[in-house]
């Protein structure tokens, strides 16, 4: 079998036992045929490479400049397709198994303030229509409940749990979650739902009842809804109206505020993790650098022996 083919297996069956998003399909894929170019290009294919090939790849990504988490996130993702080879016997041994990846260090996300935040939607208020209830239901539903930004703009319309006063989120790897949202956030829901139909297709009855399923209809985009890079755009403009540096602006990173500010304002890191949907705690424990000011704050403040 070709590296492609046996590539193609391997995606089939993350998506069908592993139930993996569209978006960690397509990484792996662009991660493994890198690894397959790397490796032709030392006459040799991921069926037959040895340690010492996949070594010489990840050497090639350093002397390249390439970033440490991005070669890292290469060899996880080839690990990952050796063991699928290695438990189908279509190997006998997993060259992968005894690398170790480029040390990296853990950045801290990039924050926005409370005060940036409400800039952004100072500037959504200034927008007139539909177009300016849309950008406040999606603002205050990312910042509300944290959402991943593939999340919010395929939000169906039954996600909507109006008597509950949150939103069924289906996050990565099918898992579900309910993720409570503010007064604010319900009422811009609701403005924006008496304008959701200018958002519809004008074409053709079979995009009309895709669109109609999502909370985020678009009038092009072939998925049905909004897709990422229009709601980026939409983010884009509000930070340049807000005065923002729209280069650090973006949906993941009002989801890093989303975490910043509730584990600021006294929330546990326990409870962050569950609204953002993360599956082991090691992940929300990024943010921790948040909770250790908070705490030394408290003890500088609060503590008798600080006040003496």
């Amino acid at each position: 079998m070709t590296d492609d083919q046996l590539i193609d297996l391997f995606l089939d069956m993350m998506a069908a036992e592993r139930g993996a998003a569209r978006n960690t399909l397509d990484a792996y894929r662009r991660d493994l045929e890198d690894m397959s170019l790397r490796l032709s290009a030392h006459g040799t294919e991921l069926i037959e490479a040895d340690t010492r090939h996949l070594e010489t790849c990840l050497a090639e990504m350093a002397r390249e400049g390439l970033a440490a988490s991005t070669s890292a996130r290469r060899l996880s993702a080839t690990r990952r397709f050796y063991r699928f080879l290695l438990s189908e016997g279509t190997r006998s041994d997993d060259p992968a198994r005894a690398m170790s990846g480029p040390k990296q260090g853990r950045p801290l996300p990039k924050v926005l303030s409370e005060q940036d935040v409400e800039a952004l939607f100072a500037a959504a208020e200034t927008l007139d229509g539909s177009r300016g209830l849309r950008a406040r239901a999606l603002l205050e539903i990312l910042y509300a409940g944290g959402l991943r930004v593939s999340e919010l703009v395929s939000l169906p319309l039954s996600a909507i749990a109006r008597s509950e006063s949150a939103i069924y989120i289906t996050g990565k790897g099918g898992k579900e979650r309910l993720v409570p949202l503010t007064p604010p956030a319900l009422e811009a829901i609701t403005a924006y739902l008496t304008v959701r139909e200018d958002h519809f297709p004008k074409a053709r009855a079979a995009q009309l009842a895709k669109a109609r399923r999502f909370l985020f209809p678009s009038s092009s985009a072939a998925e049905g809804h909004l897709t990422r890079e229009q709601f980026a755009r939409i983010l884009k403009d509000l930070a340049i109206a807000a005065g923002l540096d729209p280069a650090k602006i973006s949906p993941h990173v009002l989801r890093h505020a989303f975490a910043t500010h509730l584990l600021a304002n006294g929330a546990d890191l326990r409870s962050v993790q569950a609204l953002l949907g993360h599956a082991d705690i090691s992940t929300t424990q990024i943010y921790t650098h948040v909770l250790e000011e908070r705490l030394r704050t408290l003890v500088e403040t609060a503590h008798p022996l600080a006040r003496r």
